[in-house]
This record gives structure tokens, sequence and C-alpha cells, in this order.
């Protein structure tokens, strides 16, 4: 009899949550052992709740736990993955892999946002509150299974069905030449002015601080543990701000129009006096011009026309001539042989005076 009572209390709390059991099993890969651990990994605080002690009740203990159990889990997966790879590379690839982006995705693909409790009416879209659960989910396998239970369920749930690793490593949006190429269409300045270098409190590795300035005004900062990183996270921080704020875009572009203004033409030699001088001084024109070997030319009234100075202005010269209308009549009339005799007559005489 005993041990049915036994049995029946043994069921009882699954039977009452056997939804939330179900759901668990198809995320985690097995069923929870302490299902308190899960269910307040699932319990925002905008519910308020507390405990027994009066104290709040919610993930957020077990997120930070959860947080720094993936640092270890997913830093051992890379490091075992990617063999001969210096620690810059390896501390990218696990930055990609726990930040709050990728973990609000996985947290989406996964259905987890659908079994947190909070305040509000919905969850579904809030990706930094499904990041967090994640990680509180990871704290709570933690407590309840240990680190080797983390580790598999990070290899055989996440790294082996949701994301590609490789892909993830090598796959960079170079934000910086999205950022080169729209200052660049636009005909702005752009630089990256590096901050300052510290190092990071728990690797000891050096960190890097750059900000973007578009025609002076300051643009976004970026960190990352090379130089190249803070300048992309500095370049992805500035184009979601052009993008999202235009009195940013105003701001640029009304200082671009005062440096315009400011900048003046290439400024000229100054003339050589002496040679201005002699210039306005000769002002007989020249029989023959020594450059071009261009004869002066007669007038229709029999006087020198001066040359031109230049080919082409000789050759324009010409061109006029061709186009005068002294030859053109409008009915032209055939001269008879006595007109023409007559003339010939005349010419002979006038050559003779």
């Amino acid at each position: 009899m005993w041990i049915n009572d036994i049995i029946d209390r043994i069921k009882l709390p699954f039977r009452e949550e056997k939804e939330l059991f179900s759901a668990l099993y198809s995320i985690l890969g097995f069923y929870p052992r302490h299902i308190e651990y899960y269910k307040q990994a699932l319990l925002h605080k905008s519910v308020g709740k507390k405990n027994e002690k009066g104290r709040p009740l919610n993930n957020e203990r077990l997120e930070f736990l959860g947080d720094a159990i993936l640092d270890a889990v997913v830093g051992h997966i890379v490091y075992s993955h990617f063999e001969g790879k210096r620690e810059g590379f390896l501390t990218n690839t696990r930055s990609k892999l726990v930040s709050r982006a990728t973990l609000g995705k996985l947290s989406q693909e996964m259905g987890i946002p659908q079994l947190i409790t909070s305040a509000g009416h919905s969850t579904s879209h809030n990706s930094y509150m499904s990041g967090n659960a994640f990680e509180a989910l990871v704290g709570a396998i933690y407590l309840d299974r240990g680190y080797d239970a983390c580790m598999r369920f990070m290899e055989k749930r996440i790294l082996s069905q949701l994301i590609n690793l490789d892909k993830v490593a090598y796959k960079e949006v170079n934000f910086k030449s999205k950022l080169l190429e729209w200052s660049q269409k636009n005909r702005v300045k752009m630089e990256f002015r590096d901050l300052k270098q510290t190092k990071d409190a728990q690797t000891g590795s050096p960190v890097f601080t750059t900000q973007v300035f578009i025609e002076g005004i300051e643009g976004c900062k970026g960190t990352g543990y090379s130089k190249k990183e803070s300048h992309q996270q500095a370049s992805k921080e500035t184009l979601q701000r052009l993008r999202r704020e235009p009195q940013f875009i105003d701001a640029i572009f009304a200082s671009k129009a005062d440096r315009t203004k400011m900048e003046e033409e290439p400024v000229m030699a100054a003339p050589d006096i002496d040679k201005l001088q002699k210039e306005h001084e000769n002002f007989i024109i020249e029989q023959e011009t020594a450059s071009t070997g261009l004869q002066p030319k007669k007038d229709w009234s029999g006087q020198n026309k001066p040359a031109a100075d230049t080919p082409q202005k000789a050759k324009e010269a010409d061109f006029d001539e061709e186009l005068t209308l002294d030859d053109i009549t409008a009915t032209p009339q055939e001269k008879t042989r006595e007109e023409i005799i007559a003339e010939a007559e005349a010419a002979a005489f006038a050559e003779g005076v």
C-alpha cells in the first residue's frame, strides 16, 4: 500500500507539469531531475515573484551562472575543434557563439520564449529576454546534472543541429567596407581613430577601442581583441545609427557644407610683371609670325591683314574667307563672247597705263 502511495506521489508532479516536462525534453534531450531549477530559469523578473524569505525569485542568478558555464563550455569546444588556431581567433569565435544576438536566435529556434513566464503579453520577439533565458537554462542544467551534461547539450543539441561552427567562425560581414562605400558615394570624409588599448580583466588579452568620425562628427565606438575587430564593431554601430537617426546624417552633411565653403581653389603663381609690361607695349602688328610662318593676307581693300597667331586661328580665318558672299548672285548670267573680249581689252589697257 505504502509503495503505491510513493509511486503516486512521484507521478503527481509529473502529471501536473506534464506539458513543461515534455517541452523541456524536446529542448534539452533529457528529462529534468529537479524541475524547480528550470522553472526558475524561465521566470522573468517582471513577474515580481518572491521566495519564502521575501527575496526576488527570477532567472537572473541562473543567468549569471549560465553565462560563466557557456564561456567555459564553448571555449572548450572551440579549442578542441580548431587545432593550431591562435588565441585571438578562438576568442573571436567564442564571442560570436555566445553573443546576445546568437543566443537570442537560438532561443527562438528552440521555442524557449513560449515557455518564459513574464508580466508582458508576448516574449516571442524579445531576443534580449530570450537570450537571458537560454543562459539561465544552461545554469539550470549545470545545477541539475553537472558540467558534462552542459557539454553534451551544447555539442549534440546546439552545434550538431542548429549551428555550423566553421561557418560561424569564418563568415564575417565586412561592415567597414559598407561604411566606406557609403562615405565615398556621398563624398564625405571619414576616419577611424584608435582611442586606447587595454587588457581583458579575465584573460589578459589586449582589447582595442576605436571610434568613427565622419566630417569631424563623432560616430560610434567599437571594441575588440584586434584593431580589425574594433573597426568592424565601430562601423556596424555607426551604420545602425545612420539608419535610425536622421539628425545624425543632417549634422554630417551640415559639417560637409561648412568644409566645402571654406575650401578655396588652388592659387596660381603670381604673373611676371615685366612680361605683362612688354606685352602691353608691343602694340605693333608683326608682318610675319615666327612660330607659325604664316604670311599676312590681304583683305577686300587690298590692305595687309594680320596673320593668325595660331594654326587653328589661321584655319578659321581661311574658313571665314571661303564663306564670303561676294561671288554669289541670285541669278547667275552667262557672258557673251563680245563682252568677254571687251573686258580682256579693258584689262590690257589698264595694265599698260
